[in-house]
């Protein structure tokens, strides 16, 4: 679900909005840290609560796949390609029960030809 162009909309607006208000709940958090009259030192929670951008995300994680490209994880890796069905004959879950119909049917029509009409007799 939640695929239609107004929850698009409105999950973008919120990143939006996310983006926008994260340096004042920043400063919010701090001044409520600040005021508290617990043990916590500024240092760690300046660790916790850095905002970090996206491209800073994306750099990290470029660097993590080019050290690490073994870690790739295997999933569906014994799916054909042109049915979408594993070595079980099971399709995916995320396949639409309609989809699975019209690949079935295509299937089916390959290997068997239809009796000419005509009378039966």
């Amino acid at each position: 679900m939640a695929k239609s162009l107004r929850s698009k909309w409105k999950r973008k607006m919120r990143a939006e909005k996310r983006k926008k208000n994260a340096p004042k709940e920043l400063a919010r958090l701090k001044n409520v840290l600040a005021k508290a009259n617990v043990d916590v030192l500024m240092e760690d929670v300046k660790d916790i609560t850095t905002v970090v951008t996206a491209e800073k995300v994306k750099e990290k994680a470029a660097v993590e796949a080019a050290e690490g490209e073994s870690s790739k994880m295997e999933t569906d890796g014994k799916r054909n390609k042109k049915t979408l069905r594993d070595e079980h004959g099971q399709y995916p879950v995320w396949m639409h029960p309609r989809q699975r119909k019209k690949l079935k049917t295509q299937r089916g029509k390959k290997g068997k030809s239809k009796a000419p009409k005509g009378l039966a007799w």
